[in-house]
């Protein structure tokens, strides 16, 4: 699993972790929030970017992403189903990774690329209960931004 960081490259799943690790003992007094989000491009295949975001809450943030390629989607609701999937199961390595650090009380919100305007309404229901069925907190359009900004900008 290789991730990219704007400021420091390609990164290993570990190194993104210990870069975030590091980011958070950098200023251990301010609050974070940890924001994943996954969108997609459906072009000859359809490319989904995942980003993670860590928030330094009135600090600024740093962000990470990855990109997988896969069989063109042409069903937007598999599309958000697995951008949905995507996310929550890289929300549960991270969340792994906090609790076996000491970090287990960092919130991991997952974004959700729906909205109640477009043809994703139909969808809010059962990808939020997805999302808070798996423990974390969910976030959908406009407050989406981890799917809707930040992973959005890598999809083009």
């Amino acid at each position: 699993m290789v991730f990219i960081s704007p400021s420091k490259g390609r990164l290993s799943f570990e190194k993104m972790m210990k870069d975030i690790t590091e980011y958070i003992k950098g200023l251990p007094l301010s609050s974070y929030k940890i924001i994943i989000g996954t969108d997609s491009m459906v072009r000859e295949e359809t490319c989904f970017i995942t980003a993670v975001v860590v928030h330094r809450l009135g600090k600024g943030a740093r962000y990470y992403y990855r990109k997988i390629k896969h069989r063109k989607i042409k069903s937007i609701r598999q599309k958000v189903f697995y951008e949905t999937a995507l996310s929550l199961e890289l929300g549960g390595q991270i969340a792994k990774v906090f609790s076996e650090s000491g970090f287990a009380e960092l919130p991991v919100e997952i974004h959700i690329d729906v909205g109640l305007q477009g043809e994703t309404r139909n969808l809010i229901k059962e990808v939020v209960g997805m999302v808070t069925g798996s423990g974390f907190q969910a976030k959908i359009k406009p407050e989406a931004y981890g799917a809707s900004s930040v992973a959005d900008k890598h999809t083009k």
